[in-house]
C-alpha cells in the first residue's frame, strides 16, 4: 500500500522505495510532512502540536541520515498510522545494529542521533528483514500527544 488508505485494521500505510542517498533525506521529509497533513498532524492547532510534528521530521531526518552514513542508504521508508501514533520505519541492506557513539560534547556537531531517539521517540529499535532479506528495518513510534513531559534535549 502506498496510498495511506487505509487497510482491515484501520492502519494507514504509506511506502516510498528508496535507491542512493542523494536528496533522500529531504525526500522522506517531505513524504512525512505530507502525510502528516493528510492525517491531520499539519496544521496542528496548537504550538504544542506544531512541536510535535517538528519532532517528528527531525526523527525522520536523524534515521534515515543514519541509514545514509552508517548503512549505505536506505531501501524503504515506511509510515504507519493509526490513531494518532506513528511509526516510521527505515530499511537497509546493513546488518549492523544502530549503535550509540561514545559520550561526547553536546557542544561538538553530530553523534547526537540515538540520543535524540531516545529524547523524542515513544520507543524505537531494529529488527532483521524477513528470511532471505539481508539488512535491518530501524524503527520509531511517535504519539501526536507526547508520552511523557518533554525535557531538555542537551
Amino acid at each position: 500500500m502506498s496510498d495511506g488508505d487505509a487497510g482491515a485494521d484501520g492502519v494507514q500505510v504509506r511506502r516510498l522505495p528508496l535507491r542512493g542517498t542523494r536528496r533522500v533525506v529531504s525526500r522522506c521529509r517531505d513524504f512525512t510532512a505530507e502525510a502528516l497533513a493528510d492525517w491531520g498532524w499539519i496544521p496542528a492547532g496548537s504550538e504544542a502540536g506544531e512541536e510535535r510534528a517538528e519532532d517528528v521530521l527531525l526523527l525522520v531526518s536523524e534515521v534515515v541520515t543514519n541509514a545514509c552514513l552508517h548503512a549505505g542508504g536506505p531501501e524503504e521508508f515506511v509510515l504507519r498510522h493509526e490513531r494518532g501514533r506513528l511509526r516510521v520505519e527505515v530499511s537497509d541492506l546493513s546488518p549492523e545494529p544502530p549503535r550509540p557513539r561514545a559520550p561526547r560534547s553536546p557542544a561538538l556537531p553530530g553523534g547526537h542521533g540515538l540520543m535524540v531517539l531516545d529524547r523524542l521517540a515513544g520507543a524505537w529499535g531494529y529488527e532483521t528483514r524477513g528470511a532471505g532479506t539481508a539488512g535491518k528495518v530501524v524503527w520509531l513510534e511517535i504519539s501526536r500527544v507526547p508520552d511523557r513531559p518533554p525535557a531538555e534535549l542537551l
